[in-house]
């Protein structure tokens, strides 16, 4: 079994039932929904699909709905896209203009914000172009960097400190539709500040929310960022342009291990495996980065445009998986386990501890948790026991967020009343799940009398 989890981002290549199941069958835990792109009716459509899809393969799959936040476009061009060469004049403006060689509109006023001399990167840091003049409603700039730019191009400004609010109102409008729709988690774009999750957070009520770190500000406020929020997604795509492409890796490691500490959800993001839109098979490059990633103690590795638009989804899922199996049969994996702090534990956080400890010294088949909202199973997979976790969740939709939880295999169940029929399902699930067989032996973890009217932590050998 894989510790990491996938989640794959759905678009055109990917939207139908046969390739979601195929996608699942293949080894997707999360499908991402991008509200940067398409209507409310249409994800609504894409959600009730993946519901679908995973009723029919028999697996628990979470939907995170990845809410846009403040994103700067280029409008559209009237003759389709235009090539922009070295020194020569281009303007941004919020005037409504068809675009051309020497003009586009753009969806912030950009000139509220930059003075002459600004940097401005269009299309991911492709283009870059200079701000020589601000006027009214245009940025006038000269091209430093050329190159072709179509319709709706991201446009950056590293260094310069934009106005714009954290939630739009599209934001608010999609964060409705999710919450109604019953996507499993949030995901906000540009954080910069604790601050900018707190309205996201009283929209979205009890869902999870998750904090994109793709902003130089929410890297240095990273400690405050991961404490007001359920998860972090280091989105390397925008942070790569805004900070600098150098100084990428080692924000990554450490957002993983500030977020691994504070025993919540981390994804990895962005160029995974790029490559493969185009190639049934990856760079080496692209694998070296998927592994470091796994070693880095990322909980979930992300697909974008290789699930969204490429030619080859299901093969950049499987190669993914396959990489990520065999990072974590090696040496080098468990020599970088984690175990957490060695004091003040309640009795959860021991039995957690106790369950991991004990896997690393005896072959446990499982460890089967049950949790009412899955806390106990993310404590359990916080200290990365050597076994395969099986949350058995009370509730439907704390079960497919656990599809996302490191190590674990979600399962919807009703909670066991006494400590004794816990301990029959434990063992009929270990069966079923893990393979297990006579003779092997399972922990069993309760971390709160509410979830099966007891608390314990105990070992069990099935029978014949």
């Amino acid at each position: 079994m894989r510790n990491a989890k996938i989640l794959a981002t759905v678009g055109p290549a990917s939207d139908n039932p046969e390739t979601l199941e195929a996608l699942i069958r293949a080894g997707v835990d999360g499908f991402r929904l991008n509200f940067s792109h398409g209507s409310i009716e249409q994800h609504r459509a894409t959600l009730a699909r993946i519901r679908a899809a995973s009723e029919t393969v028999g697996k628990l799959v979470a939907v995170l709905g990845d809410l846009s936040g403040p994103k700067i476009r280029c409008g559209t061009f009237a003759s389709g896209p235009v090539e922009l060469r070295e020194g020569a004049p281009f303007t941004l403006t919020t005037r409504a203009v068809p675009g051309d060689q020497s003009v586009v509109s753009c969806t912030y006023p950009l000139a509220r914000d930059l003075k002459v001399g600004d940097t401005i990167l269009l299309d991911d840091g492709l283009l870059r172009l200079r701000v020589a003049r601000v006027h009214e409603d245009d940025v006038a700039c000269v091209v430093e960097v050329g190159g072709t730019l179509s319709d709706r191009k991201g446009i950056n400004v590293p260094g310069a400190t934009l106005s714009v609010p954290a939630l739009t109102d599209k934001d608010r409008r999609d964060a409705a539709a999710g919450v109604e729709m019953g996507v499993d988690y949030f995901a906000l774009s540009f954080v910069r500040t604790a601050r900018d999750l707190e309205e996201a957070q009283g929209l979205i009520g009890e869902t999870p929310l998750v904090a994109k770190v793709e902003k130089p500000e929410a890297v240095l406020n990273l400690e405050s960022v991961i404490d007001a929020c359920d998860g972090v997604m280091v989105a390397r795509g925008d942070l790569g342009v805004e900070l600098g492409t150098e100084k990428v890796p080692l924000v990554q490691k450490r957002a993983i291990r500030m977020t691994n500490a504070r025993g919540k959800l981390v994804i990895t993001a962005t160029q995974m495996l790029d490559s493969m839109i185009r190639s049934p098979r990856p760079t080496r490059a692209e694998a070296a980065d998927v592994a470091n990633a796994v070693l880095d103690g990322t909980d979930v590795l992300m697909l974008s445009g290789e699930t969204a638009s490429g030619r080859y989804p299901i093969e950049a899922v499987t190669t993914m998986g396959t990489i990520i199996q065999e990072i974590e049969g090696s040496d080098v994996y468990r020599a970088l386990e984690a175990m957490g702090p060695f004091e003040d534990w309640d009795f959860a956080h021991a039995c957690a501890a106790s369950a991991a400890i004990t896997s690393r010294h005896q072959k446990l088949a499982a460890v089967v948790v049950f949790t009412r909202l899955g806390h106990t199973a993310n404590m359990v997979a916080d200290y990365r026991p050597r076994a395969p976790i099986i949350a058995v969740c009370g509730a439907e939709a704390a079960a497919r967020r656990m599809a996302l939880q490191w190590g674990t295999i979600p399962v919807h169940h009703a909670m066991p009343r006494r400590a004794e029929d816990a301990v029959t399902l434990a063992a009929e699930l270990a069966q079923r799940l893990c393979k297990a067989q006579p003779g092997d032996t399972i922990a069993v973890v309760s971390g709160s009398q509410r979830d099966t009217g007891t608390k314990y932590f105990a070992l069990h050998t099935l029978s014949a």
